[in-house]
């Protein structure tokens, strides 16, 4: 018999099955999964539907409504699929999130059909990250059919899919984590570039309240304008940001933390003295950074400008804190490997880089697994227009990076 080459093989399989990746991202992409407000259940199981079309078992892990009420989302089933080949080896799991920003305006085309011209799939979520729940899913389905043709690996790819990405993965990923519903020893995630990012900036994020006293538009001097301590709190703040710009990150495709105020509310009338005044910032951190020390760093900056203030009191509440992504021992076979075939597919070298956005990718690496993020994502996010009107995927990646994902598979369980 001559022996299988499965690179080969497994290319063979993907192109031949391509049409139904297509069908099986449309049919994902066309169930809304807005996030806010979150009702994200009904994504799942039409993700859940489709995969037992395809021969998976599927395992659902509902979160708990009285979780979900405090945590700001509806409704989230997790997805599990587990797949075992050979004695042994390790486990890998492939994670891909399908909830999604609300579309907003300025669409040309409707973002819950998934329109093809040119190539391209345009729709909501098609490139963050719907594609990837298809590029992992064809993945594994050549893995499984190259068993089929004497070609045996050793281990074990668990599919996550999960619906909470866009506010935090706590009911996601954390969620299967934190209930010891997987142990996986290395793990992908959906990514939204060609080069492999193995380090992302951490984010923390801080309700400031400043109370005051109401008093009489014509007689300020009879209230405590929350709004006047506010405005020192500001100058303190944006003082800090401008700061932060000397501290430079060692991890390439990151430069520096950031900080803004992302929204503030407050007040009673035009002519009433402010009595309250509510800002929510927001403060990426670099990998080098400590979240302990900048959350109470930044505690010490609001006291420090609001002191002066008589009669002027504030709390601070966290609402987030997403930690670094940095890379862990092991994660360099699955970076070998991407690259290695990434290179042979597009064509192109394969660069691994950090970005200075978050994910749901952290959590696993809070939990000790190696990660890398990649998959069917564009050049850039820009091109894709991701999470902006529009938002497209180019089919060829799609199909390109299931092929890289499924031969990275194949190398991993192979040893």
């Amino acid at each position: 018999m001559v022996p299988v080459d499965p690179y080969e093989a497994l290319g063979r399989w993907i192109d031949g099955h391509h049409g139904e990746q297509i069908d099986f991202l449309r049919e994902i992409v066309r169930v809304p999964s807005d996030t806010p407000p979150g009702d994200n259940a009904p994504a799942a199981e039409r993700t859940a539907a489709l995969l037992t079309t395809l021969g998976f078992a599927v395992e659902r892990h509902p979160v708990a409504a009285e979780f979900l009420r405090d945590y700001g989302v509806q409704s989230v089933t997790n997805l599990i699929v587990r797949e075992r080949f050979g004695n042994g080896g390790p486990t890998i799991a492939l994670n891909a999130h399908g909830d999604v920003v609300p579309p907003g305006e300025g669409w040309t085309k409707p973002p819950y059909e998934g329109v093809i011209e040119q190539g391209r799939m345009y729709a909501r979520g098609v490139a963050v990250s719907k594609s990837d729940i298809a590029t992992y899913t064809y993945a594994l389905a050549a893995l499984r059919a190259l068993v089929s043709q004497g070609v045996t690996p050793n281990g074990c790819v668990e599919l996550h899919f999960t619906y909470d990405e866009e506010v935090g993965g706590l009911a996601g990923p954390g969620y299967l984590l934190q209930n010891h519903l997987t142990q996986p020893d290395c793990a992908i995630a959906a990514s939204f570039s060609y080069a492999v990012v193995t380090a992302h900036n951490g984010c923390l994020q801080l309700e400031i309240t400043i109370y005051g006293k109401s008093g009489h538009g014509a007689m300020p001097e009879s209230g405590r304008d929350a709004f006047r301590a506010g405005a020192a709190l500001l100058h303190a703040i944006y003082a800090e940001a401008d700061a932060l710009k000397a501290m430079k990150s060692r991890v390439a495709g990151i430069d520096h933390p950031t900080m803004i105020v992302g929204l503030m509310s407050g007040g009673i009338n035009t002519n009433v003295v402010p009595d309250r005044l509510t800002l929510r910032l927001d403060r990426r951190m670099i990998p080098e950074e400590h979240p302990d020390a900048v959350e109470a760093g930044l505690r010490n900056l609001i006291e420090k400008a609001i002191a002066d203030f008589d009669g002027i009191r504030f709390d601070v509440k966290r609402l987030l804190l997403a930690r670094a992504l940095q890379p862990l021992p092991g994660h360099e076979k699955l970076l070998a490997a991407i690259q290695r075939h990434g290179k042979r597919v597009f064509g192109v070298d394969i660069p691994a880089v950090g970005v200075p956005l978050y994910s749901d990718a952290r959590l696993y690496g809070e939990h000790g697994v190696p990660i890398v993020m990649y998959g069917a994502g564009p050049r850039t996010l820009v091109e894709s227009n991701a999470k902006r009107p529009d938002e497209n995927l180019l089919l060829e990646d799609l199909r390109r990076a299931t092929h890289v994902v499924a031969c990275t598979l194949h190398d991993t369980l192979a040893g």
